[in-house]
């Protein structure tokens, strides 16, 4: 597998699962207060967790291609359903103008500095496969379990979505 369906491919396809969640969320009678639910105190409501969804794609863009990203900052965190869903789709619009030939070799090094001064060397390759993805679908997983804790009707079907389109054969 190639680097950009390593990353690029998968970021935007599990956006749509993002996008779909979102849509059931806003049809819930809790609506906007879903934003502020969490799963344990000591972790971050919805609402970060879907900044951090849109944010974490965007975030890769610099370290695998020439292209420049501003994540969403904790004091624009989305305070709407309808907020968090134009967020998600920002960064789909965004990595729908990416193009393969764009991103680095998978053996070139990246340098993930964090804030709390922490440094990582590493190929892209390792970075996507080791920092990236990971860090994406916890923040999703985590969207998710929130929303079904708090009574949103969904299930596997909702984050699995994007299987549908390889379907050769329904249920018996």
């Amino acid at each position: 597998m190639n680097l950009y369906d390593q990353s690029i491919a998968t970021y935007r396809s599990r956006l749509d699962t993002m996008r779909g969640l979102l849509n059931k969320a806003a049809a819930h009678p809790k609506g906007d207060r879903l934003l502020t639910a969490r799963l344990a105190d000591d972790m971050h409501p919805l609402s970060t967790q879907v900044r951090f969804v849109g944010n974490l794609p965007g975030e890769a863009l610099p370290r695998l291609t020439q292209r420049s990203f501003t994540s969403l900052e904790a004091e624009d965190e989305p305070a709407t359903i309808a907020g968090a869903a134009a967020h998600i789709e920002r960064t789909a619009d965004l990595l729908d103008g990416v193009k393969a030939g764009e991103l680095k070799a998978a053996d070139d090094e990246v340098v993930l500095a964090l804030p709390n001064n922490m440094e990582f060397t590493m190929t892209a390759a390792q970075y996507v496969r080791e920092w990236s993805l990971p860090n994406f679908y916890f923040h999703l997983v985590t969207a998710y379990a929130i929303l079904r804790s708090e009574g949103l009707d969904i299930g596997k079907v909702d984050f699995m979505g994007h299987m549908m389109r390889y379907m050769t054969k329904g249920p018996a």
